[in-house]
C-alpha cells in the first residue's frame, strides 16, 4: 500500500449503539469512529486502517484488531494514550505493535476466532443487560442445548447456517470448539443470578452463522427442535429444510479472541 510503516492495533469496543465494523453511509460504525479518531490523532499524516473482519450491528468485541498503515513512525505508548483520550468511551485501544513483516495482511493471514454468545432465560432481565446478553423469557433445557452444541463441533456443511449464501460460498466449515457453559466471566450487579455462554472457536465463519446456531439451540431448548433435527440441519443431502427460521439477537454476541497463526 506504499506506506512507510505498519502497525497492528488491538482494541475493544461495545457494539450496542454501533452498526458493525464496516463503514456505511449515514450510519455510526466502528470503522467510522476509528478513522475519525485517527484523523485527529494523526493530523496531517497520511494513514489508512484495515480491520480484521466484519461484525454485525450491536455485536461487541473484547479482542479486535486493525492494521494501521502510516507514513510516520509512532511513539506507541503516546499514540495509545492519545487515541484513547480522543476516541468515544465505548472504544479503547489496549496494545500497539509495529509490523516488520511487509507481507503481513490482516485479512488474509490465517487466524482463529473465538466468539461468545451470552444468554439467560426464565425472566425479564434488567434493561441494562440488553447490551451484553440475550434474555429468553421461556424456560430453556440448557442440558439438552449443551448436547446440541456438541453436534456443531467438527467439519460440517453449514448451508442452513448462513444468510443468503451465494453459489460460490464455501459452506463446508470446521468448528474446533462448540460448547455451552455457565457464565462466570462476564458479570455485573444488574445481571440475572445465573446466565450462560455459548463458546464457538474456528478459523472462519459464514454470515450470521453463530447467531443462527444460537437460534437453533434456543429452539432446541424450548422444545421446538430435537437433536435429530439439528443433525439433519447439518446434512443438507436428503434434507427438506429450506432455512433456519430463528436468528439470535446480535447484542448477545461478542468476538472474544483473535489469534494470528504463526
Amino acid at each position: 500500500m506504499n506506506y512507510k510503516y505498519a502497525y497492528l492495533v488491538r482494541f475493544q469496543y461495545l457494539g450496542f449503539r454501533l452498526h458493525g465494523w464496516q463503514k456505511q453511509p449515514n450510519l455510526k460504525t466502528v470503522h467510522f469512529f476509528v478513522d475519525k479518531t485517527l484523523k485527529f490523532v494523526c493530523k496531517g499524516i497520511r494513514c489508512k486502517s484495515v480491520g480484521v473482519g466484519r461484525t454485525d450491528a450491536k455485536v461487541s468485541s473484547t479482542d479486535y484488531y486493525f492494521q494501521l498503515f502510516i507514513d510516520e513512525k509512532l511513539d506507541e505508548p503516546f499514540f495509545m494514550e492519545d487515541f484513547n483520550r480522543n476516541s468515544p468511551s465505548d472504544i479503547r485501544v489496549v496494545a500497539v505493535e509495529q509490523l516488520h513483516d511487509e507481507s503481513f495482511n490482516i485479512i488474509q493471514h490465517p487466524k482463529t476466532k473465538e466468539y461468545r454468545y451470552y444468554f439467560s432465560y426464565g425472566e425479564k432481565n434488567h434493561p441494562y443487560c440488553a447490551a451484553f446478553l440475550t434474555g429468553y423469557l421461556e424456560e430453556l433445557d440448557v442440558e439438552l442445548m449443551k448436547q446440541g452444541a456438541q453436534l456443531f463441533q467438527g467439519n460440517h456443511n453449514f448451508k442452513h447456517y448462513c444468510t443468503k449464501p451465494s453459489p460460490e460460498t464455501k459452506v463446508e466449515r470446521e468448528i474446533d470448539v462448540c460448547k455451552i457453559e455457565e457464565n462466570t466471566e462476564l458479570t455485573a450487579s444488574f445481571f440475572p443470578e445465573k446466565s450462560y455462554v455459548l463458546i464457538i472457536r474456528g478459523s472462519g465463519f459464514l454470515r450470521n452463522q453463530i447467531r443462527l446456531i444460537m437460534g437453533a439451540l434456543a429452539e432446541l431448548g424450548k422444545g421446538n427442535y430435537d437433536l435429530e433435527f439439528i443433525k439433519r440441519s447439518l446434512s443438507p443431502e436428503n434434507s427438506n429444510i429450506d432455512f433456519m427460521k430463528t436468528i439470535a439477537p446480535a447484542s448477545g454476541l461478542h468476538l472474544h479472541k483473535v489469534e494470528f497463526k504463526k
